[in-house]
């Protein structure tokens, strides 16, 4: 039985990502990418589809954990009745290899430890033959192997118990035990035996190193730090892509089937991450950013998806994993994202305001960067019309989505000012005329006159939380009339138990069963809305009680379920955390009088 998703931590080395229980259990791990088959798929299931287990073997009096400083490096202490021992995890960065650390250290007395490991390549379907091989100075590793995949794991001697292999040993005060796994391919040598403290220094350096490039946040600094660097974490070191988190299929809905694969980039997401990256003095990883985008998006502006794989993969083809009973009985497990398919309109506005925010910071245009963006305005121009999916994936009929359409005028608006203010060349009187109709057109059918509020779809009655990205955008101001009565209507329709739902499921307008729980970068976006409006005490007071959402370790997930009181969704989630701090950037400049800065 798997945790609380709140119970889990995040290691990660820039690649991939794993998610250490506060039992000791590491209970999800894909290797060598975010996106590979899970070879640890506990999370999804139980013990039997996975795990790596390593904890006192006796009674426990006290545990506690938290990274080291600025790093994803966890240290997790534990009291029992005969002493006190700490257990580092971390997964090395820089080396090249796909490793997992974990350092035991005796503090004070003794304590026995047991570990079980259980691998299930796969996604639980491979049962691996493993074998003992003898190393240098007489010591022995486990093989497993399986098809494509092999891990070699060092440390105490580990021996078959049932259908996983088990070690108890003990450390006593002083002393340092050290286990380690290596992924590999199968058809390549076994890995050799790593340094495990320089592994541990030299990662630990490189994160410092990355944190100390931010200057502190005037406001919920210890916050916003952390999600940046779950940002960074969640950044596929060779490719430059952003996943949205490093989980498929943790429930909306515990027991339902609203259970979506996110370890891919989507174009909305990374955009965003963009400019809080680039808020926060990172140009280096915006521009290695921006490299992606323009590799993935390069072709037929008609291709144009809304997500791509880390390398900017255009196939992610749905499909369900049966060996995975799902998180808590929430089935089915879903790999890959048939969402791909979908045609949103706002991603044309999402690309553009993400490359113009990289302009005005200085990146330079490449030999097609800015072609690429006139061909995307040309696509704009004969297809602003189609109704799509909207930002939420919709899988129910095609709407005219208001927000769909506010984001087509973004693209537009980011290429005039490319033209009038960067002297950049294009059709700018066509743009700025195109521009005004799609005005018009919101203004007439997207906006209903008596409510005093725009609605969620041209026809809708009701509301959509998306909405409260057109003051971000720069659409509306946001303490214009309108943009104040859509934030009253949200508040009316959206808000459940003080949280921001994305809209009312009840509609059906989703084309799904089942229902969700608030959003959380809803919630923050109602937070920087409310900063932006001269509310200030309204966006702290909602700031401080989203912040207490988080886990021990800095960590939101998705949505959250107030009346259990627990997170839900794939975790970390990227759009949380940047919208987590672009809400502390709006309450920083609101409390000192000045303007937060606007997506466009």
């Amino acid at each position: 039985m798997p945790l609380r998703i709140e119970d889990y931590a995040l290691i990660g080395d820039c690649h991939t990502a794993a998610l250490v229980g506060n039992d000791g259990s590491i209970d999800w791990l894909c290797l060598p990418r975010f996106d590979s088959p899970s070879m640890f798929g506990a999370l999804l299931g139980d013990e039997n589809h996975g795990r790596w287990l390593l904890a006192p073997s006796g009674q426990v009096i006290e545990t506690s954990r938290s990274y080291i400083a600025d790093t994803f490096t966890l240290v997790t202490r534990w009291v029992t009745s005969t002493g006190e021992a700490e257990v580092t995890d971390l997964m090395p960065h820089g080396d090249r290899r796909a490793d997992l650390v974990r350092r035991v250290r005796g503090i004070r007395g003794s304590v026995e430890f047991v570990e079980e490991l259980a691998i299930r390549f796969g996604y639980a379907a491979a049962m691996p033959w493993v074998r003992q091989v003898d190393e240098e100075g007489g010591t022995r590793a486990l093989v497993a192997v399986a098809g494509p995949d092999a891990v070699v794991v060092r440390g105490p001697r580990l021996r078959p118990q049932d259908r996983h292999h088990e070690a108890v040993f003990t450390v006593n005060e002083g002393e340092t035990v050290d286990l380690t796994m290596t992924w590999f391919p199968s058809h390549r040598p076994v890995p050799h035996r790593m340094d495990v403290a320089t592994s541990i220094a030299a990662t630990e350096e490189w994160w410092s190193a990355w944190a100390a490039a931010r200057a502190p946040s005037p406001v919920y600094n210890d916050a916003v730090h952390r999600s940046l660097l779950v940002l960074r974490a969640l950044t596929h070191e060779d490719t430059g892509g952003i996943v949205a988190a490093a989980t498929t299929s943790l429930p909306e809905e515990f027991g339902g089937s609203r259970n979506w694969d996110y370890r891919y980039v989507w174009l909305r997401d990374a955009s965003l991450t963009l400019h809080v990256l680039l808020d926060h003095g990172y140009q280096t990883e915006a521009e290695e950013w921006r490299r992606w985008l323009l590799r993935a998006i390069a072709g037929d502006p008609g291709d144009v998806q809304i997500m791509y794989g880390l390398a900017g993969e255009r196939r992610l083809a749905e499909y369900e994993v049966p060996e995975l009973p799902g998180y808590e009985g929430s089935s089915p497990v879903r790999v890959g994202n048939g969402a791909y398919t979908q045609y949103q309109g706002d991603v044309f506005g999402e690309v553009m305001i993400a490359l113009a925010r990289a302009r005005e910071a200085g990146l330079v245009e490449t030999e097609f960067s800015w072609p690429l963006q006139r061909a995307l305005m040309a696509f704009v121009e004969n297809n602003w019309r189609r109704p799509d999916n909207g930002i939420w994936e919709i899988r129910g009929p095609v709407q005219h989505f208001t927000h769909s359409r506010v984001m087509l005028w973004a693209a537009l608006d980011c290429a005039i000012r490319a033209v009038r203010v960067h002297h950049l060349h294009g059709p700018v009187e066509a743009w700025e005329k195109l521009r005004g109709e799609i005005r018009d057109e919101i203004e007439a059918k997207g906006f209903d006159v008596e409510r005093n509020t725009y609605t969620q779809y041209y026809g809708s009655s009701g509301v959509d939380a998306s909405l409260l990205q057109l003051a971000q955008v720069g659409y509306v101001e946001a303490d214009d009339p309108r943009m104040l009565g859509t934030v009253a209507a949200i508040e009316e329709e959206l808000l459940q138990d003080g949280l921001v739902l994305r809209y009312r499921t009840e509609t059906g307008v989703d084309g799904l069963e089942g229902d969700e729980h608030p959003f959380l970068a809803c919630s923050f976006w109602l937070v920087e809305q409310y900063a932006r409006s001269g509310r200030l005490d309204d966006a702290t007071r909602m700031m401080d009680r989203l912040l207490g959402f988080a886990n021990d370790v800095g960590l939101m997930s998705e949505e959250y379920d107030v009346g259990q009181g627990r997170q839900a969704g794939n975790t970390p989630q990227a759009l949380t955390h940047l919208t987590l701090v672009r809400a502390a950037d709006a309450i920083a400049a609101a409390s000192k009088g000045a303007t937060a800065p606007r997506h466009g």
